[in-house]
């Protein structure tokens, strides 16, 4: 079996562990776990330069702190691994993977649309996984394995990907995390729209802020969709003050 490195043992990290544990031999790197923490949730504690070393390296640390981990496992990582990385955005760390890693390394950027509360919930199978291929060919094999957990693959490139999260997500987690500050109630005659709001906010309640703001300003895309949003908010209301014909 190839050995699985993964960088960042957050929710997805484990998340990963748990579905490739049967296909990899799944070590884990997390300055901040234990190695009983680590194994408690299915891998082998591994240290920074043992995870650099496997056969695939997944990087799954928050974007803002990408770059440096990219930096570092450069030296480190065998000729012919395949480096994935899973952010929400796709253009800066697909630069960074081409810019910093030796050129016999695969680079397989992928954006996994999903969760692991939504996972827990109702599975893997349907969920969609994207791949935005940067070297080599080893995207096909990635995309043979998730359609055999039974994600549905999607190739684009980085540029197309962030280009539809500049709505898909940047936009949606900006209404979602307005409505949540503002603790909007579940009142008892609400209507299926207004459940729908309320269940946007809870889909988003586990997200970091970190994570928004990574959508928000790492995403070249993302500021304009969203001011667009905010100023016909304003003009709607404007329009709507002003006194009727």
């Amino acid at each position: 079996m190839k050995t699985l490195g993964i960088i960042g043992f957050g929710d997805f990290g484990r998340l990963a562990a748990a579905h490739l544990g049967a296909r990899f031999i799944v070590g884990a790197y997390d300055a901040h776990l234990s190695a009983a923490a680590i194994a408690a949730h299915g891998a082998r504690a591994l240290g920074f330069a043992e995870a650099a070393q496997c056969d695939v390296v997944m990087i799954a640390v928050p974007v803002q702190q990408m770059e440096q981990v990219i930096i570092a496992l450069a030296p480190l990582v065998k000729p012919g691994a395949t480096v994935v990385d899973i952010a929400s955005v796709k253009m800066l760390p697909s630069r960074w993977l081409a810019e910093h890693m030796p050129s016999n390394v695969h680079i397989v950027p992928l954006h996994p649309l999903f969760g692991p509360q939504s996972v827990a919930r109702d599975g893997l199978a349907g969920r969609q996984l994207v791949i935005c291929p940067v070297r080599g060919e080893q995207h096909l094999k990635v995309a043979a394995l998730g359609e055999e957990l039974g994600l549905r693959i999607q190739i684009t490139t980085a540029e197309e990907h962030d280009r539809e999260m500049a709505y898909v997500q940047a936009l949606t987690h900006l209404v979602g995390r307005t409505l949540s500050s503002m603790n909007i109630p579940d009142e008892m005659l609400k209507t299926q729209s207004y459940q729908h709001l309320l269940d946007l906010c809870d889909l988003l309640k586990r997200d970091s802020f970190a994570l928004f703001s990574a959508i928000q300003t790492l995403n070249p895309h993302a500021e304009e969709i969203t001011q667009t949003f905010v100023s016909r908010a304003s003009e709607l209301l404007a329009q709507a003050h002003q006194p009727q014909r």
